[in-house]
Parts: structure tokens; C-alpha cells; sequence
């Protein structure tokens, strides 16, 4: 991915939409056709050259066209003939972008597979559900998979969305009315290069294409976020049901030999934050003065890098993450009965109302006893059911007993695969 965004590979983009440039206006008899073949032949540029003059113009552009020019010779003349930069820039930047995203497609899909493999592995590994960071109900750990498997097909399809939003380009001149460039220059150019051309632009392809990119890779950051965040939770001491690789002879802590850290999606958790800060810059570059200013171009110089390099790298540590997980389904399970039954409490709940008690009747029995558990620690919820009168009124031992399995909460399990994975 850091290739993708060198000096050295902007201006190969650059170049060949200059050269897509030539051959579309050679095909249109508006420049000479060996010219046309020449430039395409011996078109080059080196960096060292293009710094050097850009010293002095203190202008990219200007100082790419130089640089090419002491290759290609007299024909240079040619190249950018009817062009404004931005031209050559916007297009060529749609382009990296598009390299860019395809790579990042390409990586998220895997990622999104894993998880799918993850969710299936774990469909009937019981796990305890939390909310609040307070257990709830059990559910699976397969089915916490499941739920970031779909959220990741919803990223692959904004980003298939956001590739399409940015395979533009447009060569319609310094304010986009193609006074000096035939709007047919456009479109031939435009089909070499395999982009669409933007319907109407001002000097410049507009922002909000950028922004729907950058705010895209910003939505998948926050999953990548929500998935770390989540794996640190779940390997607090207290709980430790999963855990990130850790390898032989990796130190978690300078001072205590014994530390084993979340570090990795803490990194990422961490890195999320900069793509949301740059999705903002990149909001704030859609609007621009008139036809255009710069105040866009230094801020994407920096955000556009960073934010692909960035989302490339977070869909590659959580995926080693995810790969070398450590599962822990012994804990799991200890954790589900750590409360001593309190997790059945809407069970019983509904047991009762189901024999007759009100709502209001049947939540004050059931969380008086609740509150019993909670404040001592030698009570089992089970235990007080069981000597509940208004329980074992309504209930034989067996019945009440039935009320404290897993099997119950997790019978629509294969429901929402199947709503999910499609067979």
C-alpha cells in the first residue's frame, strides 16, 4: 500500500494520463500522430529532476512537465496542450485511489471471511452476554462473530460504493467549460484509462467523492475499533475468555514478567481515532472558493496516504489477531455461572406471568430474590426459587429446575446463521 502513495509512483500516474492525453488528441488529428507515438515511447521523468526544478517554479506540475520534456524533446510541446494541472491531478489521484481501495478490497474480504469461519468454529461455544459490562443472558460466542461478519460485508459494500464514487476523471480545462480542450479529448482519454468521466467539474473533480472515501475507510476503522475493543474486554483477567497471539519470547511489560497485553488491538483501537480525524478533514475540503482554491491539496496530501496506509495496516493486525486467537471455553462457561443462576432471572420472570401473576407481582418476587443473591455471595438464585412460595405454588421442583438451562436462550441460534450465511 505505501507504494501506491511514493512520489515516485503519483507521478508515474501522473504521466500516464498525460500520455492517455496525447494518444486521445492524436486519434482526433489535434496533434500530429508521431508526436503522439514519440511521447508515449520515450515520456519519462526522474524525481531528482522534477525537485530540482520545482525549486525554482514552485510548482509540481510545471516542473513534472520539464523534467518530461528533457526526454521527449521538440514533441513536448504537445503534452498538456489545453490542460489546466488539475487535470492531470485529479485524474491521476482517482486512479491511485482506486489501486489503492482495490488492495484494500481485497484484504477486507479475507478479513470478513475469517470472521465468517470464526462464527461457524463457535456457533455452540456458550458464552456469557453482557450489557452495561453486567452479565445479561447467555448467548454464543460464534454468534458475537456472526454479528461482526455481517457488519464487515456492510464495509466491503461501502467501500465497493466508495471505489465507484472515485473512478472519475475529468479533463475539461481550468474552470471545466473545455474552452481550450475538445470534450472529446475527455472521453477518449478517460476510456483509455477505464474511468467515467465526472458530468460536469469546476477546475477540480469535487470533494464530496473524497470525503465518501475517507469517511468509508473511517466507518471501517470504527468496526475494526469495535472488534478490538471488544477482544480487550474479554481478556481482562477477570474474565479472560479470549486472548491475541501472544509469541515466544514477547515481553508484555518492562517491570512485571508476567504482563500478557492486548497490545495489538490497542494499537488499532488507538489508529481508529486518526481515520476519524481525517474523515473530518476531508469533509472539510468539499467546500472550496469558487471553481476551486488549494487548501484541499496540502491537507490531502496528508490525509489520502495516512488514511489508506493506515486502514491496510488495521485490516492486517486484526486479521493476525483473529488468525492466533485463543479461545477459552472453560472460563467461558465458569463465567456463565459466576452470578450463581441470576442470569435466568427473566426466564423465571416469565414463568410466572405465564402462571397467572401480573407483571408487576412477578418482577418484585423474582428481584427480591436477585437482590439476595447479589448481596451474598453463599446464596444460589436456583436455591431461593426453589423456596419461593409464590414458586413452588405454581411449579413442581422439576419445572423450576427446567427454568436454569442454557438450551433455552440459545435455541434460534441456527435461525439468525442462516439469515446471515446464506447457503
Amino acid at each position: 500500500m505505501g507504494k501506491l502513495w511514493t512520489e515516485e509512483h503519483r507521478f508515474r500516474t501522473m504521466l500516464k494520463v498525460e500520455v492517455a492525453a496525447c494518444q486521445a488528441m492524436a486519434e482526433l488529428n489535434l496533434i500530429p500522430k508521431p508526436a503522439a507515438q514519440k511521447i508515449a515511447k520515450k515520456a519519462n521523468f526522474k524525481i531528482s529532476q522534477v525537485a530540482q526544478f520545482e525549486r525554482v517554479t514552485k510548482h509540481d506540475v510545471t516542473a513534472f512537465l520539464k523534467s518530461i520534456a528533457t526526454f521527449v524533446g521538440p514533441e513536448a510541446r504537445f503534452i498538456h496542450k489545453g490542460l489546466t494541472s488539475s487535470d492531470v491531478l485529479d485524474t491521476a489521484l482517482s486512479l491511485q485511489m482506486r489501486e489503492a481501495l482495490d488492495l484494500l478490497l481485497t484484504d477486507t474480504r479475507g478479513f470478513a471471511e475469517l470472521l465468517k469461519k470464526k462464527a461457524l468454529k463457535y456457533k455452540e461455544t456458550p458464552m456469557m452476554g453482557r450489557s452495561h459490562g453486567v452479565h445479561a443472558e447467555p448467548l454464543t460466542l460464534g454468534l458475537k462473530f456472526l454479528l461482526f461478519y455481517d457488519e464487515f460485508k456492510r464495509n466491503l459494500t461501502r467501500l465497493e460504493a466508495a471505489r465507484d464514487i472515485i473512478s472519475v476523471g475529468k479533463i475539461s480545462g481550468a474552470v471545466g467549460t473545455y474552452a481550450n480542450v475538445d470534450p472529446k479529448v475527455e472521453e477518449k482519454t478517460l476510456k483509455i484509462l477505464n474511468l467515467r468521466i465526472a458530468p460536469v467539474s469546476t477546475q477540480i473533480l469535487q470533494r464530496d467523492r473524497h470525503a465518501e472515501v475517507l469517511t468509508s475507510l473511517a466507518i471501517l476503522g470504527g468496526s475494526l475499533e469495535k472488534l478490538a475493543t471488544e477482544i480487550r474486554h474479554l481478556q481482562k483477567t477477570e474474565t479472560l475468555e479470549v486472548e491475541e497471539p501472544f509469541s515466544e519470547g514477547q515481553t508484555g511489560s518492562s517491570a512485571m514478567p508476567h504482563k500478557r497485553n492486548p497490545v495489538n488491538c490497542e494499537r488499532v483501537a488507538g489508529l481508529a481515532r486518526v481515520l476519524r480525524g481525517n474523515a473530518l478533514a476531508a469533509l472539510e475540503n468539499i467546500a472550496l472558493w469558487h471553481e476551486r482554491d488549494i487548501t484541499h491539496s496540502s491537507v490531502e496530501r496528508v490525509i489520502l496516504p495516512d488514511s489508506f496506509i493506515l486502514a491496510h495496516f488495521m485490516i492486517r493486525e486484526m486479521s493476525a489477531v483473529l488468525d492466533g486467537l485463543q479461545v477459552y471455553p472453560d472460563n467461558m462457561m465458569d463465567n456463565i455461572w459466576k452470578t450463581r443462576g441470576l442470569i435466568f432471572s427473566q426466564r423465571v420472570l416469565l414463568a410466572l406471568i405465564d402462571k397467572g401473576l401480573s407483571r408487576d407481582a412477578a418482577y418484585k418476587i423474582v428481584q427480591k430474590n436477585a437482590m439476595r443473591v447479589w448481596k451474598d455471595k453463599k446464596l444460589n438464585f436456583k436455591t431461593l426459587i426453589l423456596a419461593e412460595p409464590e414458586a413452588t405454588s405454581r411449579f413442581s421442583k422439576k419445572e423450576i429446575e427446567g427454568l436454569f438451562g442454557l438450551d433455552y436462550h440459545l435455541k434460534h441460534i441456527d435461525t439468525i446463521f442462516r439469515r446471515v450465511i446464506k447457503k
